[in-house]
């Protein structure tokens, strides 16, 4: 059901397996998620380039941030598509990984940092685009505010069970919200692990 051409060659032309460990590489190429550790997991294929075609649908975007790296495989998708990329990751032996990850495929329109997503990355804002790979019980205040005027966040809402995802975009005076399908994400926390 993708049907932004540019998505599927990034997806295309960026080798899963070498997110995840080698005991579940042979399973690297399946439309599910998997483990990663530190009770985190890398998303279903389809469900990357999903979020990723609703946060690009009305446009290329120059910066975006993105809550959760993880293991770096959507970082290195939007890396392919936009201008450049603020990644936020709590737990710091995860971003070290996928730090080393993104230098390898030669990605290096990516900025990292350690801390805590829910407090969103003030330097850089405003952003055109948010994308978050957890889900809060609701969008939290601190990431609609990094927003600029017509940027789109996409982000699972919910408790584990009852998630949704939906597309908010930051109008003249408020924010417009679209709920879209239902999917099953990791909790957004706050605070960082080392």
């Amino acid at each position: 059901g993708i049907k932004n051409n540019k998505i599927l060659d990034a997806m295309c032309n960026t080798p899963r397996h070498i997110f995840m460990d080698e005991a579940l590489s042979s399973r690297a190429y399946e439309d599910v998620a998997l483990p990663i550790g530190y009770n985190q997991t890398i998303s279903q294929p389809y469900i990357v380039a999903r979020m990723t075609e609703l946060l690009l649908e009305f446009g290329r975007l120059e910066k975006v941030l993105e809550i959760g790296t993880g293991c770096g495989y959507q970082t290195a998708i939007l890396a392919q598509l936009v201008d450049h990329v603020y990644s936020i990751e709590r737990i710091w032996p995860l971003q070290r990984k996928a730090k080393s990850h993104l230098w390898d495929l030669k990605l290096k329109n990516v900025s990292f940092l350690h801390g805590d997503g829910i407090l969103g990355w003030p330097k850089h804002a405003p952003y055109d685009g948010i994308l978050v790979s957890a889900a809060p019980s609701e969008v939290p205040d601190t990431l609609l505010q990094q927003m600029a005027l017509g940027g789109v966040m996409i982000v699972p809402v919910g408790k584990a069970g009852n998630q949704r995802l939906q597309r908010v975009i930051r109008i003249q005076g408020g924010f417009e919200v679209e709920e879209l399908e239902p999917v099953s994400f990791v909790p957004f926390l706050p605070g960082t692990e080392m």
